[in-house]
């Protein structure tokens, strides 16, 4: 008898026949197809003021940029407008600029802590330095993409309670050259300057890589190897010092720039966020826009 069921079953089955206990099948559901995207691009280019491990890029490509506009961090610690360009970091960033598929491609170009005098990369500031400058500006817009200055992040240094803006003269050289030669600019370093002198010297020391009374990290001791080709991971060397910038710092300063490239540059505005998240927020460092 079950033989002849299963066997009656079968047949039903492969002619189709309906059962009552069948479930109703749904109808499929529509799929989207999309238009393209037209994403963006914001390259950052400097010193260790914008690079990672000392400056506010990675904090402003992880918090203020939208999905639809990638964020490419090029600035490299100890770089001055000369050396940047001399070790072929520049051409690097020019290529990235090249790369096809991007509605507007900008790049943020910060240098002067490492053009100053004194050591040997620094550059003259009379004529050598805005030349470099210029030259970025001339050579992004010959690959088509859009330049941004940006005036160097100020030095947290008082004396007597009074802030010691040592790279004003290198931000008047910044300004000069983007007013010559009708480039956006962004003047973090008198941004960066109000804030100082805002919060004043107790409170600007929280924007350190690491607290004043704290030791400067040592390298870590290379650690046995069991393969040929395995190396130690790459140690930071962190300090306090009053230029660069830790977590916080590099946050706060971060939300200054997204404020003002959203206030300067409107087809990049709805790619920024510019309220950093509520969580990574002090309460007693927030910016307030001026």
């Amino acid at each position: 008898m079950n033989l002849i069921f299963k066997s009656a079953l079968m047949a039903a089955l492969a002619a189709g026949a309906p059962f009552a206990y069948a479930k109703p099948v749904k109808p499929p559901v529509s799929r989207e197809f999309p238009k393209a995207i037209e994403p963006s691009k914001i390259i950052l280019v400097g010193d260790s003021t914008t690079a990672v491990i000392g400056g506010w890029g990675p904090s402003f490509c992880a918090y203020h940029v939208t999905s639809f506009a990638a964020c490419v961090d090029l600035a490299r610690g100890g770089r001055s407008s000369r050396t940047y360009m001399q070790e072929k970091s520049w051409h690097l960033a020019l290529k990235e600029a090249q790369v096809p598929g991007y509605r507007n491609v900008w790049v943020l170009i910060q240098f002067g802590h490492n053009d100053q005098p004194g050591n040997s990369r620094s550059t003259e500031l009379a004529q050598e330095f805005p030349g470099y400058i210029r030259r970025y500006v001339d050579d992004t817009r010959a690959v088509g993409a859009t330049p941004i200055l940006v005036t160097p992040l100020v030095r947290r240094v008082f004396e007597n309670g009074r802030l010691v803006n040592d790279l004003e003269p290198w931000a008047q050289a910044v300004r000069q050259v983007a007013k010559a030669t009708g480039a956006a600019l962004i003047d973090l370093n008198a941004l960066s300057a109000a804030a100082a002198v805002e919060l004043g010297p107790k409170q600007s020391e929280r924007f350190a890589q690491l607290p004043r009374s704290t030791a400067p990290a040592k390298d870590a001791p290379a650690r046995a190897q069991t393969e040929v080709n395995v190396q130690p991971t790459a140690t930071p060397r962190l300090s306090y010092d009053n230029t660069h910038l830790g977590e916080e710092g590099a946050d706060y300063v971060a939300a200054i720039m997204a404020r003002a490239l959203a206030d300067t540059i409107a087809p990049m505005r709805p790619l920024l966020v510019v309220e950093r998240r509520p969580d990574r927020r002090p309460a007693a460092l927030e910016y307030r826009a001026r």
